[in-house]
């Protein structure tokens, strides 16, 4: 599942996102979501969260 819409992401989701130093390579990061930073309802780039670990970035992929 993508994450471009913000209804989709809750704290405590394990998520893939990708870091503002990953934008070029597209590296993508495992993590729990710990916070939803993006305040629109949807977001091209996908929705901006802060991770439980502290890392912020843009969630590329819902895991179930």
């Amino acid at each position: 599942m993508q994450g471009t819409v913000r209804s989709d992401i809750k704290p405590g989701l394990r998520v893939r996102i990708v870091l503002k130093k990953d934008q070029r390579t597209g590296n993508l990061t495992e993590g729990v979501v710990g916070r939803l930073l993006t305040k629109s309802p949807t977001h091209p780039h996908g929705i901006k969260v802060r991770l439980e670990d502290g890392q912020v970035g843009r969630v590329k992929e819902i895991l179930s």
